[in-house]
């Protein structure tokens, strides 16, 4: 059992059944006898990826959530499901489109990544920060935009992701994409 003056950045509670990562916190002490001090505190919900900002009273109880995590290969894509492997099982599990989000179309066949299990069954997806990624094509770049190395021109990834990259970039070249904005972050040389 938890209460509010256990919580630390990156901790776990269960707030009215699901499972919370404690992003901030601040503690507030009123001036006024007799009343509470209270914990603010932003919270991220782990099945929904949404943030909220909580009110919680100082010495409030929480359930730890059971998390775990565990490394999974992308499979396939077959329509809207996407076909997994726990790489500790060997078991496959397939997931909608819709509940993997964004993160779907950074997802290439073979590609590990870490799932997250809440009470057994898996509720998302942790995909590296930074992944290095294959530009298949770009749209084509007006004469002198190269002058000045800033002009961004819109390119595809091998993953149909569309991103933009600098004028200079051209298809078959690997880029290394940030994954938690989808932005260019520099060319890859081998």
């Amino acid at each position: 059992m938890l209460t509010t003056s256990d919580f630390k950045k990156g901790i776990h509670v269960l707030i009215d059944g699901d499972p919370y990562q404690v992003m901030d916190y601040t503690v507030q002490t009123p001036s006024a006898r007799g009343s509470a001090t209270l914990v603010k505190a932003k919270v991220r919900n782990i099945r929904t990826d949404q943030v909220f900002d909580k009110t919680f009273k100082s010495g409030e109880k929480f359930d730890e959530p059971d998390l775990e995590t565990r490394e999974v290969q992308f499979l396939y894509a077959d329509g809207d499901t996407l076909h997994f492997m726990d790489l500790a099982s060997y078991e496959q599990f397939g997931m909608a489109r819709d509940a993997v989000g964004d993160l779907a179309r950074y997802l290439v066949d073979g590609q590990a990544l870490k799932s997250v299990l809440f009470n057994g069954g898996v509720i998302g997806l942790d995909l590296p920060p930074f992944l290095e990624m294959e530009v298949v094509s770009v749209d084509a770049s007006a004469r002198g935009d190269t002058a000045s190395g800033k002009v961004m021109k819109d390119a595809r990834l091998v993953t149909g992701a569309e991103i933009k990259v600098p004028s200079y970039l051209d298809a078959g070249e690997r880029v290394l994409v940030d994954t938690r904005s989808g932005e260019f972050v520099k060319r890859v040389n081998r």
